[in-house]
């Protein structure tokens, strides 16, 4: 024979129901894909933007490392600052639109963000200061190249490789 307490049946059920509703909680949480974000974005580096507390990485494109330095006539500079401000140009006092795509290794939202209609990742990579990442921004990476803008402009070394070399985080 077996001995059952009173109200055990219910706190399993209680306890399963609680199980089911944190899963589909984390599931939101874990899973971002679909999901729009919009305000005003402070930037990060020149691929990395917050919104309130977000962290959003723009997907398809990679930009330079604040560390990194490049060179353009000779002379090094900090091209990874330089991306920096030119994505704070884009956004400042703007809204930011972003539909996320999922996250990155560094729990960051993966996200096509736009400002008045104009997608960011294009907008950084055709000026020179991000290059594509995973194909997404190919065309828009070789019309800055023809172009010699940006990074184009002088000599770099691709941002993954870099951090590669240099064992820093993205």
């Amino acid at each position: 024979m077996r001995f059952r307490r009173p109200g055990s049946r219910r706190s399993g059920a209680t306890s399963l129901m609680v199980a089911l509703a944190l899963a589909g909680g984390a599931a939101l949480v874990l899973k971002p894909s679909g999901r729009t974000l919009e305000g005003r974005a402070q930037v990060t580096d020149g691929d990395t933007i917050r919104i309130g507390e977000t962290r959003i990485r723009i997907k398809g494109i990679d930009a330079p490392e604040l560390e990194q330095r490049c060179s353009r006539a000779g002379r090094s500079y900090a091209c990874g600052e330089m991306a920096r401000r030119v994505l704070i140009d884009l956004v400042a006092g703007e809204t930011v639109r972003c539909r996320a795509a999922g996250r990155d290794r560094y729990q960051r939202i993966l996200a096509r963000c736009t400002v008045d209609g104009n997608d960011i990742g294009t907008r950084m990579v055709e000026s020179g200061w991000a290059v594509s990442y995973g194909r997404d921004y190919d065309a828009e990476e070789a019309r800055a190249q023809e172009r010699a803008v940006g990074l184009w402009e002088g000599e770099f070394e691709r941002p993954q490789d870099w951090r590669r070399e240099n064992a820093s985080g993205g």
